[in-house]
């Protein structure tokens, strides 16, 4: 049962389930079973996830040297401390703090979008990490160094780009400067 939100609270919710993808949270629970080699408990994703058993697991196969313990107990702090360990893990493998869920987005299915987008996030960093599983959405960009040799910085320095050195015929004929108006290169208020 579902306790009744009010204001704010039900705005917030409203806007979020606007924005919420059923394909990115399917996509999200196919790369789940894969990697953890089960399927989900329930259709809904957030009931699936909700005691934290199945993120630990999922980090233990996708986070290099973790090994986090997950606790079966139905205790809502017991299910709090399994999405805490997962969290952690998030961070062990460099998934930044903002593309990461809080506790209570996914135990009170309060934001749904951001523990879809932190599975797309673990995939990502993951793979860069050296996990040989399944990529869920796109490959992080790799960090590419350019060097350069003098001569060809210097040859840099020798190209005159269009933006430079034309005015398009302009001129300050009709320009004011400090509230009056020039014109012929005479203030109209000092004529002789």
């Amino acid at each position: 049962m579902s306790v009744p939100i009010y204001g704010l609270d039900k705005e917030l919710a409203e806007k979020a389930a606007a924005k919420y993808d059923p394909q990115r949270e399917a996509e999200a629970r196919e790369w789940i079973e894969a990697v953890v080699g089960e399927k989900l408990a329930s259709d809904s994703l957030q009931e699936s996830l909700k005691d934290g058993v199945v993120l630990v697991k999922l980090a233990n196969k996708t986070v290099p040297g973790f090994n986090g313990k997950p606790n079966a107990s139905k205790m809502p702090f017991k299910q709090m401390e399994n999405i805490g360990q997962f969290l952690q893990a998030l961070d062990k493998v460099g998934v930044p703090k903002a593309e990461q869920f809080q506790t209570v987005d996914l135990f009170e299915g309060k934001n749904m979008n951001q523990v879809v987008d932190s599975i797309f996030a673990l995939s990502r960093h993951a793979v860069k990490s050296g996990f040989g599983g399944p990529l869920l959405g796109p490959k992080l960009h790799e960090k590419r160094e350019v060097a350069f040799t003098p001569e060809q910085l210097q040859s840099g320095k020798n190209v005159i780009g269009l933006q430079m050195g034309f005015n398009g015929g302009a001129n300050a004929s009709g320009v004011s400067f400090g509230g009056r108006r020039e014109i012929g290169g005479q203030d109209p208020g000092k004529r002789s």
